[in-house]
């Protein structure tokens, strides 16, 4: 037997009249079969009649009537191992015999698997893509919203949502509310330049003539491949009317509405009954329609201080006072909320308000007071004259505010979780803050 190593065949076989095998070369693939034990023995008692049936005539007529053939079988070899061969075979001549040149098809086979699970990973991903953007699209028209894609480049709609079609005209292909006043589109131009420097901006409201009516917008920027969009949300504003007459002159929906704090009314089960303007801004919505009915865990869900969190505590306490934690807004803002909440009934409330203040400016006061007594000095430069006492006091103060200073800078100036870091309660930290801030 030849043991080849170059390229070529990985198998060649040499048979007699009889189909007997006197003769085998195999490629370095095959280097550890041990194809001695085939020498001297017929060719086709290694092939299982069952499966290879086919083999098996075509070997019998080129063994009897000299015609070449090619065809595949599963090669069992000496070891056990199975490997799919195609065999190409040619007659030496009736008495000479026949020669059968096999090649592996294992690469072929694996390239096969991998070409039909590449196809199918393609194919899984395809109808999960239709998936979303079915999803996409329902969400995208079932909205109570005008919600636009606006090309930043030159200001025409890229796609709208059938509210935006039918109330504003804004088609695809559009430019994008053409007909403002030079005020409103003075206001128009500056919320879009600070949304492709900030990538979003706070609510406005324009008049969107000639539809009539002052329409409130919100815009972020999104990127859509090496596209940039405008997303731009708009909603129809209720104009209150200003009764001056008797009882009538003032009403507390129209106050409760114009507060520059978040409030919202909500049921047991924290369902959303009235919010006014200002949380809708805190939670990124563009009208009050998009946000009733809707729980409002959806936008109060931070743990340990969610919505349910806060209709347990009315129930059990009668109210909640400045408890902070966080609105999570629909464009993915952040913002950190004081909340303070009572039910409409003190023994069984059925339904629950509460007013949630932004502390945002707050916190960057609280962290500007952090600091502030970071670099306060405390350096003893003169032991000569204190106590052991007063050095050990005077140290002790000095390392305490700088503790306090860095607990503070790291939650962002959240003094309950700074306090909590520090071992302290919130109103130990507070007096040990007033303290130094006094010296």
């Amino acid at each position: 037997m030849i043991d080849r190593t170059d390229a070529g065949p990985d198998l060649t076989l040499t048979l007699d009249e009889d189909g007997v095998i006197r003769n085998v070369v195999f490629a370095h693939s095959l280097a550890q079969e041990p194809l001695d034990a085939w020498l001297g023995r017929p060719w086709g008692e290694m092939m299982e009649p069952a499966i290879d049936d086919v083999a098996l005539h075509k070997i019998r007529d080129v063994r009897l009537q000299g015609e070449s053939s090619c065809f595949r079988v599963r090669q069992r070899f000496p070891s056990g191992r199975e490997v799919a061969m195609e065999y190409t075979t040619f007659s030496l001549g009736k008495k000479a015999g026949f020669v059968a040149i096999g090649r592996s098809l294992e690469a072929i086979s694996e390239l096969r698997s991998r070409l039909q699970l590449a196809q199918e990973a393609r194919e899984r991903d395809y109808w999960k893509m239709r998936e979303i953007e079915t999803r996409y699209r329902t969400l995208f028209d079932a909205t109570s919203e005008a919600v636009v894609l606006v090309s930043v480049c030159d200001l025409r709609v890229v796609e709208a949502n059938l509210c935006a079609i039918k109330d504003l005209d804004l088609a695809p292909g559009a430019p994008f509310l053409p007909r403002l006043d030079e005020c409103d589109r003075r206001v128009l131009d500056e919320v879009l330049a600070k949304t492709r420097a900030e990538g979003r901006a706070l609510r406005v409201a324009l008049r969107a003539t000639p539809f009539g009516g002052l329409w409130s917008l919100r815009a972020a920027l999104m990127n859509v491949g090496s596209d940039a969009l405008y997303l731009c949300q708009l909603a129809p504003i209720r104009e209150l009317s200003v009764e001056t007459n008797g009882a009538d002159r003032f009403s507390m929906s129209t106050l409760i509405e114009r507060i520059s704090e978040g409030f919202v009314v909500v049921d047991r089960d924290g369902v959303i009954q009235t919010a006014n303007d200002a949380f809708l801004d805190l939670v990124q919505i563009g009208s009050e329609a998009a946000a009733i009915g809707r729980k409002l865990t959806r936008w109060l869900s931070s743990p340990g201080a969610d919505a349910n969190m806060v209709i347990g505590l009315i129930q059990k306490h009668g109210d909640v006072r400045r408890l902070q934690t966080l609105v999570d807004g629909e464009l993915g803002q952040s913002t950190p909320v004081e909340i303070s909440a009572v039910g409409d009934d003190a023994s069984q409330p059925t339904y629950f308000g509460l007013l949630l203040r932004d502390l945002t400016h707050q916190r960057c006061n609280a962290g500007a007071s952090a600091r502030a007594i970071a670099e306060a000095s405390f350096a003893v430069d003169d032991y000569d004259n204190r106590t052991l006492e007063q050095i050990v006091k005077t140290t002790t103060e000095a390392i305490e505010r700088k503790v306090i200073a860095r607990a503070l800078e790291r939650f962002g100036g959240n003094r309950t979780a700074a306090a909590r870091q520090l071992g302290l309660s919130r109103q130990s930290l507070h007096a040990k803050l007033k303290k130094y801030e006094r010296e």
